[in-house]
Parts: C-alpha cells; sequence; structure tokens
C-alpha cells in the first residue's frame, strides 16, 4: 500500500504540474483591464477619488455583437475595473465605487442575450463595486471601456447557438440566497440542478446572526443536530439521525475523526454548505448523514481592509481583523489574512477560554490558465474541559446550569497547524484538472475530573481524573479532471478523480488504578455532591502515579477513485450518475503489549440522481445513494467486521422564485446496515448485524420577501431508531435526535428615513430527544428567542445581538449518557463594531 501511495502522489504530482509550466502566454481572452498608470507617490495619490464614485445607473443596450453593460455616474467621473475569471464568470471589480440605485444596491440581468445566463452588479464591503458576466457553455467575452458618464462593458457569449428568451430584471438578488455550491457535485452547480438535499448559510446570515461558531451557524438548517462536543471543545454533529457528521474545509477533510478536533474559528468562513445524504462517492468513508463544507474567504482583486471588535456578557471579548489585496501591479498574486484573538469567560462556573486564530492565503494568476493558491491556519485553543451536569431520573438533574462538576483547572489544549494548495490548469474551455492538498498537524492535551456515576439518593458523584495526549496528522490529496462535452444533443460534465489520505495518531490515555471499577473511589479526585459542590480538596496527581490505559499510535490509508457525469439530457430533464470504489487499510502499533495489528476494508459507492424541471422555478428530484464507514472489532472467528453501509431514497422539490426566494421540501429514508453489536454466544468479540434507520421530511426556505426583509427558515420531522440489535432494545431512539426541530431567523432594513437601521429576530425550536442509546433519560424540548439591532453606513456597522432573551432554561445536547448534559446559555448580548477600508 506505501509504495502505491507513492507512485500515486508523483502522478498526480506530474499530471497537475505539466501544463502548468507548457503554458504560453497568449493574451488573455476576456475583459481587458483599464489601466493604471502612476509613476510616483503624488502620481498615484493623485488618482485616488477624494470619495467614492456613485453609479447611479446600470442598464443594457442590445448590440449586434451581444449586448452592453453601461455604468453611469453621476458625474461622469472615471471607473477603473480589474478583472479575472472565475469557472464559466469573468468578474470585474470597480475600486472606490458604491451603487446608488433608486432601486437598490444591486442589478441582475437573466439570459439577456443567447448564450449569457445572467449578469449582476452588487455592492462589495470596502467601496467596491462588482459585476459578473456568466456565460452558459463557456467564460464569456467581454471589453471594457471608457464611456461618455461612465464605464462600458461590451459582452459577447463565446460559442452561443442558440437565441433565449430575454428576461431583465432590476431587482437585487437575496443576500440570504445562494444560488450556486459545489460541495453536492466537486463542480460549480446551480442547486436547481442538484437530485440532492443541500442548504447554504451565506455570509449576511452569519453576520447578521454574530455567529462564531458552526453549531450557531448550523441552527438555521434543518435535520442538523448537536452531538458529542467532547466538553465543549470541539465541532461534533448529527444529520438525519446519524452521528459523526464529517467536516470539510474548501471541499477537503480537514480532521482525522468524522468530527471536529476542535472548536473552528469563523474568522476566514465565507459560509457553510451542507450536503444531506450518503456522499461517499465523492469524498469516501463519511456516515450516511451527510457532510458539512466550510467555504473559506478567498484573496480579492482589490485592496480590503476591514477590522471588528465584538464585546459580550461573561467578559466574552473578540477583535478581529481581515485584510486582502493584490501584491503586483498587475494583481496576478493577491492575499488575504484573516486574525482573531478571542478571550471569555461563561454563565458556567469557573470556566474560560482563549484563543488566537491566524490564517493567511496567497493566490497567484501564474498565466491565462493556470491559477495557484497556498492556503494555511494556525489556531491556539485552551479552555476549561466541561461537561456539564447530569441526568437524574427519566430528566435532567434539578440544579443551577451554572454548576461545574469537574475540578477547577480542568482544561483542554490545542495547538493546530495546517497547510496545503490547490492548483487548477484549464486546457481549453471545456477541459481542466484541478490538484489539491492539505496537511494538518494538531497536538491536544486534556486533564479533567470526569463524571463516572451519580447516587441518585444521595447526589454523590463519583469522578476519575484523565490524562489524555494526542498528536493527529493528516495528509490528503485531490486530483479532479472535469470535461464539458456532448454526444448528440445531450450536454455532459464528467469528474473523474483520486483522493489519496494518511492519518496518523498517537498517544496515551492514564487514569488511576481501577477507574472504571463499579466499587472504585478516585483518592486523587473525590467525589462531589451535585447540590451541594465542594472543589479542590486534594491536589491533583503526577503523571507516575497513573496507569496507561492506552499508549498507541495508529496509521490509515486510504485511496478513492471515482466517475461522475452530469448529464443534460433536455434543457429541464438532468440525470447524475456516480460510483466510487474505496479501499481503506489501518495499523495499530499498542506499545503497551508491544504488538501491531492490521485490517483493511473495501467498498463501492454510487449515487443516481434525477432532476425535472417543469418549469423554470421549480424542480423535482429523486436520488439513490450509498455510504461506507470502515468497522471496528473482530468477530469469533477471528474475521474482520464488514464496513458499516449507508443506503438513502430521497425525492424532493426544490423552487427558486425570481432569483429572490428559494425552498427545498424533501423526504428521505436511511438504513445504516453492518452496525457492530455485541455476539450473544461470545460477548468478547462483536457481529456486524446491527441496523438502524431514520425516515424524515425537511423544509429549508430563505431569500428576500420585499426590499430589506430577508428571512431563512427551516423544519424538520426526523425519526430515527435502531431496527436490529444484540446489545440495545430495538426501537430505541438515537440520542440526541429530536422528532421534531424548527427555526426562524429575518431581519428587516429600512430603506428609506433612516437607511441602514436594521432589526433581526429569532426563534430556534427543538423538541424532546432521548441523552442515551438505553433511553434512560430525555433532554426536553425548549424555544430560544433571539433578537438584533444593527446601523450601517458606508464603511461602517454597529449592532447589537440578543441570544436567549426570555433566559430559558435548555439543554443543548447529551455527550455520552447520563453524566454528561451540555446546558444551553441563559441570556446572552452581544456587541460588536466593524469598519471597512
Amino acid at each position: 500500500m506505501d509504495r502505491f501511495f507513492g507512485v500515486l502522489v508523483v502522478t498526480s504530482s506530474l499530471m497537475v504540474t505539466a501544463p502548468v509550466w507548457a503554458e504560453d502566454t497568449a493574451t488573455v481572452r476576456g475583459i481587458r483591464e483599464i489601466p493604471r498608470s502612476a509613476t510616483t507617490i503624488k502620481d498615484f495619490l493623485g488618482q485616488v477619488p477624494a470619495a467614492p464614485i456613485q453609479i447611479t445607473g446600470v442598464r443594457l443596450n442590445r448590440t449586434d455583437a451581444g449586448t452592453e453593460v453601461v455604468l453611469e455616474t453621476a458625474t461622469g467621473a472615471p471607473l477603473q475595473a480589474a478583472t479575472e475569471e472565475d469557472g464559466k464568470t469573468l468578474i470585474a471589480e470597480l475600486d472606490n465605487a458604491v451603487l446608488a440605485l433608486p432601486d437598490g444596491r444591486s442589478f441582475s440581468a437573466d439570459n439577456p442575450i443567447a448564450g449569457i445566463v445572467s449578469i449582476t452588479v452588487t455592492q462589495q464591503p470596502g467601496n467596491r463595486v462588482e459585476v459578473r458576466v456568466t456565460g452558459d457553455r463557456a467564460v464569456p467575452i467581454v471589453s471594457v471601456r471608457p464611456g461618455s458618464n461612465g464605464l462600458v462593458l461590451a459582452v459577447n457569449a463565446a460559442n452561443a447557438e442558440d437565441e433565449e428568451e430575454i428576461t431583465v430584471t432590476g431587482q437585487q438578488p437575496s443576500p440570504y440566497r445562494a444560488p450556486r455550491a459545489s460541495t453536492a457535485t466537486r463542480t460549480d452547480t446551480p442547486l436547481r440542478d442538484i437530485p440532492q438535499s443541500i442548504q447554504v448559510v451565506p455570509q449576511q446570515v452569519l453576520q447578521d446572526q454574530k455567529v462564531f461558531r458552526l453549531n450557531d451557524a448550523l441552527r438555521n438548517v434543518s435535520g442538523v443536530f448537536n452531538g458529542n462536543p467532547f466538553g465543549g471543545t470541539l465541532d461534533s454533529f448529527n444529520i438525519r439521525g446519524f452521528n459523526d457528521a464529517t467536516t470539510l474545509r474548501d471541499g477537503i477533510r480537514d480532521s482525522i475523526a468524522e468530527n471536529g478536533l476542535t472548536l473552528r474559528d469563523f474568522a476566514n468562513v465565507e459560509q457553510i454548505e451542507v450536503l444531506k445524504g450518503p456522499a461517499s462517492v465523492l469524498y469516501g468513508n463519511v456516515e450516511p448523514g451527510g457532510v458539512i463544507n466550510v467555504v473559506t474567504k478567498q484573496p480579492l482583486a482589490t485592496p480590503f481592509y476591514g477590522a471588528d471588535l465584538s464585546i459580550g456578557s461573561y467578559n466574552f471579548y473578540r477583535p478581529s481583523f481581515d485584510f486582502s489585496g493584490p501584491l503586483t501591479s498587475d494583481r496576478a498574486v493577491r492575499y488575504r489574512l484573516n486574525v482573531a484573538y478571542e478571550n471569555a469567560g461563561s454563565f458556567r462556573d469557573f470556566v474560560n477560554s482563549e484563543r488566537v486564530f491566524a490564517a493567511p492565503v496567497l493566490s497567484w494568476k501564474i498565466g491565462d490558465r493556470t491559477d495557484l493558491s497556498i492556503n494555511s491556519s494556525y489556531l491556539y485553543d485552551r479552555r476549561t474541559f466541561d461537561r456539564g451536569i447530569v441526568a437524574f431520573g427519566s430528566g435532567v438533574a434539578d440544579i443551577p446550569t451554572n454548576r461545574f462538576l469537574g475540578e477547577r483547572g480542568d482544561f483542554r489544549d490545542v495547538n493546530q497547524f495546517s497547510i496545503g494548495y490547490r492548483l487548477e490548469h484549464r486546457f481549453n474551455e471545456n477541459l481542466k484538472i484541478r490538484n489539491a492538498f492539505r496537511f494538518l498537524d494538531t497536538n491536544e492535551v486534556v486533564k479533567s475530573a470526569t463524571a463516572i456515576a451519580l447516587d441518585e439518593t444521595t447526589g454523590e458523584l463519583s469522578r476519575a481524573y484523565f490524562d489524555n495526549a494526542n498528536q493527529y496528522k493528516i495528509f490528503l490529496m485531490q486530483t479532479d479532471l472535469i470535461s464539458n462535452f456532448k454526444t448528440g444533443s445531450v450536454n455532459h460534465q464528467l469528474l473523474f478523480g483520486f483522493d489519496l489520505q494518511r492519518n496518523t495518531l498517537e498517544g496515551f490515555f492514564a487514569t488511576p488504578p481501577d477507574a472504571f471499577d463499579a466499587t472504585f473511589v478516585d483518592r486523587f479526585t473525590p467525589n462531589i455532591n451535585i447540590f451541594n459542590p465542594i472543589y479542590n480538596t486534594r491536589p491533583r496527581p503526577g503523571r507516575s502515579e497513573l496507569v496507561l490505559l492506552r499508549d498507541d499510535a495508529t496509521i490509515t490509508d486510504g485511496l478513492g477513485i471515482f466517475l461522475q457525469d452530469q448529464i443534460a439530457l433536455t434543457d429541464n430533464f438532468k440525470l447524475l450518475v456516480g460510483g466510487r470504489f474505496d479501499t481503506v487499510s489501518q495499523r495499530l502499533n499498542d506499545k503497551l503489549t508491544d504488538t501491531e495489528t492490521s485490517q483493511s476494508s473495501q467498498a463501492f459507492s454510487p449515487r443516481i440522481g434525477l432532476v425535472y424541471q417543469p418549469i423554470q422555478p421549480i424542480s423535482l428530484f429523486a436520488s439513490y445513494s450509498r455510504s461506507f464507514v470502515p468497522n471496528s472489532g473482530i468477530q469469533a472467528d477471528g474475521s474482520l467486521l464488514d464496513p458499516t453501509r449507508g443506503t438513502q431514497y430521497e425525492v424532493g422539490i426544490r423552487a427558486e422564485l425570481n432569483q429572490q426566494f428559494s425552498a427545498t421540501l424533501a423526504a428521505y429514508q436511511i438504513t445504516k446496515t453492518n452496525v457492530s453489536t455485541i455476539d450473544p454466544d461470545n460477548q468478547a468479540f462483536s457481529l456486524a448485524i446491527g441496523e438502524q434507520r431514520s425516515r424524515g421530511i425537511e423544509l429549508d426556505v430563505s431569500g428576500t420577501i420585499l426590499p430589506g426583509w430577508n428571512v431563512i427558515a427551516s423544519y424538520s420531522y426526523t425519526n430515527a431508531e435502531i431496527t436490529a440489535s444484540n446489545d440495545l432494545a430495538v426501537g430505541n431512539k438515537i440520542t440526541n435526535v429530536p422528532r421534531h426541530k424548527a427555526s426562524l431567523w429575518t431581519t428587516y432594513e429600512l430603506q428609506s428615513g433612516l437607511k441602514g437601521l436594521g432589526f433581526g429576530f429569532g426563534l430556534f425550536y427543538v423538541s424532546d430527544r432521548p441523552g442515551d442509546l438505553d433511553n434512560s433519560f430525555e433532554l426536553p424540548s425548549y424555544l430560544r428567542t433571539d433578537a438584533a439591532i444593527y446601523y450601517r453606513q458606508n464603511n461602517w456597522r454597529a449592532g447589537i445581538n440578543f441570544q436567549n432573551l426570555f433566559n430559558t432554561r435548555y439543554f443543548e445536547t447529551s455527550e455520552i449518557g447520563r453524566t454528561t448534559v451540555t446546558p444551553g446559555a441563559p441570556f446572552t448580548v452581544v456587541g460588536s463594531l466593524s469598519f471597512t477600508f
């Protein structure tokens, strides 16, 4: 496997780098950049306008060659444009400009000429205006010239063949609606053409809700629930009833585990994409519920400088900075740097946190057809390891939610560093290759007094001291070859690729002797009474006083090869077909017993989906897909367990109304088979005969109802249960999965008078749900109310966000059973002030 792994790494590198260095220096096809000449600082400063140029009108003029986008300025002042290509889209960015249109901050036109899908003109941060021209089959040909009272972009479709109906509107594209995503197909695809549920939480929602953590963003998405946050120190989610949903960063895994290794920082996050249902055909061994993709901010062609300061309840403060722009005069080399520092207390006694985050990105447009991006990040995170409170009877103990049941000094330290690149070369308009690599190194140290069992008669909670340290490393390479072609009248977008991955985990886990014995009493960490706690009565033990329960190193290698075809049988009937073969091998070196064991597994994962669009705004879809995850455990005959398999059937309808509003309604059934369960004839071994099933209905809506009035809302009905098991009762519900979950967040910004003043209001409902797989207790239902008020003008914004407005007592999740219930925060206020330049 090692030799094969090395050969494929070298081969994929040669496949990508060969066309890069062979690239010629032909003239850039598309928009031509208007020169900006300056030979001295004085000359350059003389070109900078004293105030942003107002664009007061946008209109389209039909020409013999195509159409013209005319940007009119109030005084006829000249505009400067910098350009780049993004897939089938040409982007022109205008410095020092603001849109001042009579009917909104943006302009859009659908299908203005044959071969052009859309033209949009939108306001961006930092006094920048962005013009996007998207082609149907190829990048449009656009030239730029000064106009008599502004700027003119002459647009001509590349290889346009058929005339299309012209629809021009002056409406602003909704900031709460994302029309496209790449997570579902690994290509830039309109959501209306995807035969599977995918939801996007865009940047504007993250800003309006003042989101700092992934779980806060995912409150807005149906069918996504909190998982095991490991003492409140990492991201963990359940999608459609299945735990350990895989998280990605820019389409690449960023964790050796299925959940995150820490709490992701949002300083560099652009938007969140959630693909629901099995995704093994694109991402390999993942749980059948779905995947979460964190899309990060990328370098800009024009200078941008942003600063934000947030201060809130419980001594929370967080400054963050966002810098971007070109590093060369031709704007071929660009950078982006996001930095944040956070320090906070908590509503929980003795709980605090501190973190430092930095994420630099460097992009280089090597030539007309080749782009390289190098990205890295560093995170230091230290926070109290806090596993919450405990269950009592069939519910949660009636004690204050601020009560801490660990010991002062419990903590988890994380140092994480990542670096990688993404290289893309376009051979021509219909063929391109992408190669990406990421290395992630995470070191953690955990020391805590962890609850073991509660005596409900006396309130005495037994605890054990744990000392745990691990180093995780992940090496991952992805290579994709994408081809657009036709067979007769049928259009294809073919994706072929492979992934190579190596994960390593090395560490130890130590406790006092006999820590898991039923009569165990930890001489280092005495019992604590949940009704009258007394802390730190004994000093912490040294490592020499503990017993190692684990001291090992694991290496996991994976190879996946996949093929996918997005087929447009007609303009309104689309087919998606894909398949992937994976092989995964694992070696475990147990240092305690000086033994080494290994295992491997293989699986083929198919996917097929259909989309039918009876009319332009409506898409009907149906799909079938499978997933796999390698199993752990051994059967009595010494053989390995087969991988767990997930199978989903899904049908749904998606509506997109006038670029303003989207809605998706879906129904599904997912069955997870080969779940490991105890062998009743020999309980030291396992059998892969367990089964879990989830059935549900989900509704997600987002967009703009009226100018200034935005909304994102969701509802999910989820029935997830155990359908076969030797060690759990058949019919038991899955931990932390509520039958009903609903959310509503809406904002309104005044369009006249005190223009820029806005208000936000949110409701988040979760029904009761089981706290463990035995269903021995329930977390009660809750309704949380949030609100916001903000004011923004030009380059600054001030706001106040109110969370849990009515101080509702609620519980987020149960980690691993009756002794680890995570309370939700009471009434919390966060104020923020941000500037962009």
